[in-house]
This record gives structure tokens, C-alpha cells and sequence, in this order.
């Protein structure tokens, strides 16, 4: 008896220590997008790509923490639902933005082959398991079924949503949510009227998610889901059409 009181005490004693090491990782990790975000992206989400892919430190220990550990892998780190949509909201950034400077920092992804080849193709590590970016916003991140995750979410490219200079976090999520929803919203480049028209032109990215935004996947409710994060709705008799999505690489000049 003695022995097996011994043997658990032992095992809640080793678990604990490793899960205080994992936690420290997890800190440090976060520590470190901090603070690629706020010394190589710029008020209007760009990045500096050239400097950071010669002081690469910080974003790599990122990635390489990124690798191993996940909600899946070590489930005790990630106690509530909006520990985990933040976890895979910077994951996803952090790996697009390791992927571009992996790629060389190309012009963009313009083409539909450089799209796949980047998105599909590309094998990223997420918490011991192999995959890509695409199945990854798609199998994992879009069931957790918040669709501002849209607004957050960001592939390095220019008609992405604003890349934030600080790391999202499970504390403050629903606002941060809310605020990039909003300024999703405010920026012509991803919505504005024609008034002549009566056409409400909204980015592309409502078009590759219609589903998430609104349940019967139906594109003429979606001024429904707009109206959410405007000061003035849009007028219900104004069609909805697509921006051209511009996937030229978002980087400083």
C-alpha cells in the first residue's frame, strides 16, 4: 500500500513539474510573438519581413513551441474556449508569417498554384501533428464556430485583415474580436457603398465564408451579419458584390 501511495505522489509530483515547464514555455512563446508583432509589424499591419528574417529568434522559438504543444497535446493549458480560439489565431498568423520568410519572401500569391502551394501544400507542426495552413483554418479553427476569427486571421497578404501589433489573448478575446470586426468594417478596401448603384461591395472574404457568417449560407443575408459592425446598416434593397482580393504580400516597403 505504501508503495502505491508512494508511486502516486511520485507521478502528481512529475506531472506537476511538467506542466509548470510547458506553462513557462507557453509564456516565453507569447512573450516572443509579443514582441515580433510590436518591433516588426507596422500601425497599418505590415511587416518588416527583410530584418525579421535576419533576426529570426523570437518568431522561431515561437514556431518551435507551435510544433509540440496544442490544445490537443496539452489540453490542462487551455482551460477555456477562448484560451483555444486565442492559441490558434496567433498559431495561424505566427506560421503564415514564418512561411512567407520560409518561401523567400515572394511578390505574393496571385496565382492559383502559389496559392495551394503555400496554403495546401506547405506542411506546417502544430502540437506533434503534421498539416497545412488551409486544412488548419478549415478543420480546427472555423468548427470553433466564431466567425470573427475571419477579422483575425491573417496570411500575410494585403487584403488580409489588419495584422494586430500585440498577440491575442484569452482574457480579452471577445473585445478583441469585437475591434477588428469593426475596423474590418471601416476600411474601404474591405467595405463601401455605391450609392448610385445601391451596391454594398464587401471583401472576398465574406464570399469564401458565407457559411460562417450567416447559417443558411445564403449571400443575401449577409448585410445582416455587416450591419452587426456599423454605425448605419446598409439599406435592405442594396445588392451585395465582391472586392477583388488582392494576395499580393503585405510587407513593409
Amino acid at each position: 500500500m505504501f508503495i502505491r501511495v508512494l508511486l502516486i505522489a511520485v507521478f502528481l509530483l512529475f506531472s506537476a513539474n511538467s506542466f509548470a515547464q510547458t506553462q513557462e514555455e507557453y509564456d516565453t512563446a507569447v512573450k516572443n510573438w509579443a514582441y515580433v508583432l510590436e518591433n516588426y509589424v507596422d500601425e497599418e499591419g505590415r511587416t518588416d519581413f527583410k530584418r525579421l528574417s535576419n533576426q529570426l529568434s523570437e518568431l522561431q522559438q515561437v514556431v518551435d513551441f507551435i510544433a509540440s504543444t496544442s490544445p490537443r497535446t496539452h489540453p490542462d493549458l487551455f482551460p477555456t474556449a477562448d484560451a483555444v480560439l486565442a492559441y490558434h489565431i496567433n498559431t495561424y498568423n505566427a506560421l503564415a508569417m514564418y512561411g512567407v520568410i520560409n518561401k523567400g519572401i515572394p511578390k505574393g500569391f496571385t496565382s492559383l498554384f502559389s496559392r495551394a502551394a503555400f496554403f495546401k501544400f506547405r506542411r506546417v507542426v502544430i502540437g506533434n501533428k503534421k498539416t497545412n495552413l488551409y486544412d488548419y483554418e478549415n478543420k480546427v479553427i472555423r468548427p470553433l464556430g466564431d466567425a470573427r476569427s475571419h477579422f483575425a486571421l491573417n496570411c500575410m497578404v494585403k487584403d488580409c485583415p489588419r495584422l494586430p501589433q500585440t498577440p491575442f489573448t484569452e482574457q480579452g478575446l471577445n473585445e478583441q474580436l469585437d475591434k477588428v470586426a469593426w475596423e474590418f468594417f471601416s476600411k474601404p478596401k474591405h467595405f463601401y457603398l455605391n450609392a448610385d448603384k445601391k451596391i454594398a461591395f464587401v471583401s472576398a472574404i465574406l464570399k469564401f465564408y458565407t457559411k460562417d457568417f450567416v447559417k443558411s449560407g445564403k449571400t443575401k443575408h449577409l448585410a445582416q451579419y455587416i450591419n452587426n459592425y456599423l454605425h448605419e446598416p446598409v439599406p435592405s434593397d442594396y445588392k451585395i458584390k465582391y472586392i477583388d482580393y488582392d494576395w499580393r504580400i503585405n510587407k513593409q516597403p
